[in-house]
């Protein structure tokens, strides 16, 4: 009588593990240790420690700031929650582009709110995504006293936060290194001032942004000390900070008072926070009849400040890049890197590049014959 064939299974016992790993999280639908996978599931605490670390890395799960461990890859992409910072700022909008074409690319499904510059709004903005059960929120939030508001709705929730521009409690930090892009600015401011007036400088004005805090005020602290170093002579009361607010319309204001208690003709050196700014001083000078006497530079490069240095006789001295167009891939590579849980600095610093009306002029030149041979071979019918 022939033998009757024993059946096998051909199973893989360390795969099965990690299915049940995985189905331990998805039934739960909630984050868990690794003790509460290791009790769960009665698996060796090395494999489930080896499991989890695995199922991280390839991105089927998320590991919180807290050490806790949750499901990503349901049938649904990672969903990124990104406040913007406002939709009437350049720079926030050009950052908004980078970041929702790199979304896009990476495939992480964005969820876009505008704090419309406002910190009540920011708050009901991250309480939002709390409800939506966002992974991770990227922060562009420029009031420093509304941050640890913002960064407590995030942390009660287990979601971790990239807080652009301006630190946040508990989150990773992305946005240029201010001290730095500030002493960028006073080279040009220098270079102006030794070209145009023979090194004579009367006064050298900050535009600061007090509701941005300490970090973005560091950019009028990194301009002064740039200047202090190039100009020796100059004493502390030639040195004054006002009140911009990174707004056109209250810098030009805070200039224009400015200007009322100061003498006419003397040469002034200006460092704005920002181009919004920047342009709100050359409103007030233009409008007094001052701009021979000022040198003005901001931070940012907005459409608007590039075409005031292509004019040739415009105050605006120079603006600092902050590479807009760079900030939305290294954003999502760094949420992807966080919820993946892999180590990341806890500052991550943009890009920046110094742009004056010689340097534009350099790069609009060297892009006029790129755009001739485009538009010679659209005229003739060959491929572009």
């Amino acid at each position: 009588m022939a033998k009757a064939k024993i059946k096998r299974l051909y199973l893989i016992p360390i795969l099965s593990k990690a299915l049940d790993v995985i189905e331990l999280l998805e039934q739960d639908n909630t984050p868990m240790t690794l003790e509460d996978v290791y009790q769960r599931t009665k698996i060796s605490k090395t494999s489930v420690y080896r499991i989890l670390k695995t199922l991280v890395h390839r991105g089927y799960l998320a590991q919180t700031p807290s050490g806790q461990y949750r499901l990503v890859s349901r049938p649904r992409r990672l969903r990124f929650g990104f406040a913007v910072q406002s939709a009437e700022m350049p720079f926030s909008e050009a950052v908004a582009q980078s970041v929702t074409a790199a979304a896009a690319a990476s495939g992480v499904e964005l969820i876009v709110l505008d704090n419309r510059y406002d910190p009540a709004v920011a708050v009901r903005n991250a309480e939002e995504f709390v409800a939506k059960r966002v992974d991770l929120v990227l922060e562009f939030q420029v009031e420093e006293a509304a941050a640890p508001r913002v960064a407590h709705i995030f942390k009660k929730a287990d979601i971790p936060m990239v807080a652009i521009d301006v630190p946040h409690p508990n989150a990773t930090y992305f946005g240029v290194d201010n001290f730095e892009v500030g002493y960028e600015a006073a080279s040009i401011l220098a270079q102006y001032a030794q070209r145009q007036w023979r090194g004579k400088v009367d006064r050298v004005v900050g535009v600061g942004f007090r509701e941005a805090g300490s970090f973005v005020q560091n950019r009028i602290a990194g301009a002064f000390e740039g200047i202090r170093e190039r100009f020796k002579d100059l004493t502390p009361d030639q040195f004054v900070q006002i009140e911009g607010k990174g707004m056109r319309e209250a810098s030009h204001r805070a200039m224009s008072e400015y200007l009322r208690v100061r003498r006419a003709g003397e040469n002034t050196l200006v460092a704005a926070a920002n181009d919004t700014s920047a342009l709100g001083v050359l409103d007030a000078v233009r409008k007094a009849g001052q701009e021979a006497n000022f040198a003005i530079v901001g931070q940012d490069c907005i459409p608007e400040i590039l075409e005031e240095m292509r004019r040739g006789s415009s105050a605006i001295a120079g603006s600092i890049s902050h590479e807009p167009e760079t900030y939305g891939p290294r954003l999502i590579q760094l949420g992807i890197s966080i919820l993946r849980g892999y180590t990341v600095p806890p500052y991550n610093y943009a890009h920046h590049r110094v742009v004056t009306p010689d340097t534009l002029s350099a790069e609009d030149k060297a892009r006029k014959p790129a755009r001739e041979s485009s538009a010679r071979a659209i005229a003739v019918g060959e491929p572009v």
